[in-house]
């Protein structure tokens, strides 16, 4: 026990210092006693300066510390509930669905989303694109859960349902403008940097409940680890929980998604890292774990997109690989 809390204590003080550097690297050098005046309101150098911290940087550090921390959430569920190492938002078609979403707005609509009642473009259009898109590949995979008792061809399922998206998506592409193709590329390389300040609010709003409702399953997922038929002779209906994690990945899913792109390997990666830092599959220990573990690399990953000096920024995608994938490696050749 005592070692658990000196353990949330390290990842503690590393979310914070990470959260700082965030706030103090960039392509502008900005003194970090004038960023800590800027966010107690009290400054009055350039106005400039002001704008990257409040406008971008703050949000961006924000946003990179929810997503990580939501994603492996998502992870550490899925690879609970459906007993595969492998398992992520990714593998159920849940980014695919994200993905189609958008590349249906943007190269097939011309990036504007119009109804008898409404008409939206741009940023708003991607974003609700991508909620959509997610929210129906999640109806979808629960409906099919309604006629799929196995968990391992629910999987199965979700993995052909990314194929069907990911086809679609190809075939949109195929037929789409250059200039289209390329805004698609773009969104898909994922960038923490898509939410402003006053996306921020919903944005948070979003996570934190889907979170919340995570931690409310840490008890059906503990019983889990012991099997399908001890968990069911203890009165777990393995369906409703199955159905319940399902919806809760939905929404941390098509929310993380929709506003920062597909992000690859962390929901899949940082699950592996929490067990091996506690050491255990106590979902009490662990989820918090996660929560803290992921938000750190996911702060650690949106520093390296950083190059030194004004050269340019990394591709989110081209960085989280360069950890998740490591780990990845390490589970499979550790257990089989």
């Amino acid at each position: 026990m005592k070692q658990n809390i000196f353990l949330y204590v390290i990842l503690a003080v590393s979310v914070i210092l990470l959260f700082a550097l965030n706030l103090f690297i960039g392509s502008v050098q900005i003194p970090f006693t004038d960023i800590l005046t800027i966010l107690f309101g009290h400054f009055e150098g350039k106005e400039s300066w002001q704008f990257i911290v409040l406008e971008n940087r703050l949000p961006q550090s924000l946003t990179a510390l929810l997503c990580g921390a939501s994603l492996s959430v998502c992870g550490l569920m899925l690879q609970t509930a459906f007993r595969n190492p492998l398992a992520g938002p990714d593998v159920f078609g849940i980014s695919s669905g994200a993905g189609l979403g958008v590349a249906i707005v943007m190269l097939f609509l011309g990036g504007t989303l119009s109804t008898s009642l409404f008409t939206i473009s741009g940023f708003i259009a991607i974003i609700t694109a991508a909620f959509v898109g997610a929210i129906s590949v999640t109806a979808l995979i629960l409906f099919i859960s309604s006629m799929v008792r196995n968990s391992i061809l629910l999987l199965i399922v979700g993995i052909m349902i990314g194929y069907l998206a990911s086809s679609a998506v190809s075939l949109l592409n195929f037929f789409a403008s250059e200039e289209g193709v390329k805004s698609y590329l773009v969104w898909g390389m994922g960038n923490f940097g898509g939410v402003s300040l006053s996306h921020i609010p919903i944005f948070s709003l979003l996570c934190v409940i889907g979170i919340v409702c995570s931690f409310l399953m840490i008890k059906p997922l503990n019983i889990l680890l012991l099997g399908p038929q001890y968990a069911e002779s203890l009165g777990v209906r393995i369906r409703q929980v199955r159905n319940t994690l399902l919806v809760i990945v939905g929404l941390l899913t098509a929310v993380t998604t929709a506003f920062c792109g597909p992000i690859s390997f962390i929901g899949l990666a940082i699950p592996h890292i929490t067990r091996l830092i506690f050491r255990t599959e106590n979902h009490y220990v662990v989820l918090p774990g996660a929560v803290m573990v992921g938000a750190a690399i996911a702060l650690l990953c949106n520093l390296l997109c950083y190059l030194p000096g004004e050269v340019g920024v990394l591709p989110l995608n081209a960085v989280t690989p360069l950890i998740g994938a490591p780990v990845i490696i390490y589970v499979i050749i550790r257990d089989y």
